[in-house]
């Protein structure tokens, strides 16, 4: 127990850092709109959605319906479809882990289990609960000190959202440094940048994900013929 503890929290290392710091601009900017610490822990602790609490500080302080909310959560989020499907080799014998594996798989969680790699001597189940449940922890933590610092000390709000970019930046920076096959990355960078091309930058995410999922499915029974 205590060697996947351990082994777990080295894992997660990587995302720390960020996670703290993007979770301090989530605090703060719920906080400029009017939402106490308490918010920021219950969004944190029970949407976990990152990029989707961004987005989410503003329909709820603009009053949008839960139709508009439910329809943005879908288009924000809906990259996430496509990474359970990667995920349900490694997930399909997690047992009494596999909810809270499936609710906590956030960009940079992926990126750290998506190789499938697990130390060894350790339960693979809860070796992938922990990290993923360190991960959460940074982000509520993050989240909950931004607020009560929004609280007392004065932050300009502006350009706070572009760490979100910025953190996806450095995922994709770690996975190419960290794989000798850089495809999967190859193929993501340019379906995106073609999509983005196509149909704009307000519709250009879910033709970008399904072009990825159809192109990598189609390598991947490639290699499985090959073999």
């Amino acid at each position: 127990m205590k060697q996947t503890v351990k082994q777990a929290f080295y894992k997660s290392i990587p995302v720390l850092a960020g996670y703290i710091v993007l979770g301090i601009g989530f605090g703060i900017l719920l906080r400029a709109a009017g939402y106490g610490a308490l918010w920021a822990f219950a969004m944190s602790a029970f949407i976990f959605a990152g990029s989707m609490q961004y987005v989410g500080v503003d329909l709820i302080s603009g009053g949008a319906s839960v139709l508009t909310a439910a329809f943005t959560t879908f288009m924000v989020n809906a990259r996430h479809l496509f990474y359970s499907i990667s995920m349900i080799d490694r997930y399909k014998d997690a047992g009494k882990y596999k909810p809270y594996l499936i609710f906590a798989l956030t960009d940079e969680t992926y990126s750290l289990l998506c190789d499938g790699k697990v130390p060894d001597g350790v339960d693979a189940g809860l070796y992938r609960f922990l990290v993923s449940f360190f991960n959460q922890c940074y982000w509520v933590a993050g989240s909950v000190l931004g607020n009560l610092l929004g609280a007392a000390l004065p932050f300009p709000t502006v350009g706070i959202e572009f760490s979100m970019t910025a953190l996806f930046v450095a995922s994709f920076t770690e996975q190419w440094l960290t794989t000798r096959r850089h495809i999967p990355a190859l193929t993501g960078l340019l379906s995106t940048l073609l999509c983005l091309a196509v149909f704009g930058a307000e519709r250009f995410l879910i033709p970008a994900m399904l072009l990825i999922t159809l192109i990598l499915t189609v390598l991947r029974g490639r290699e499985e013929a090959a073999e």
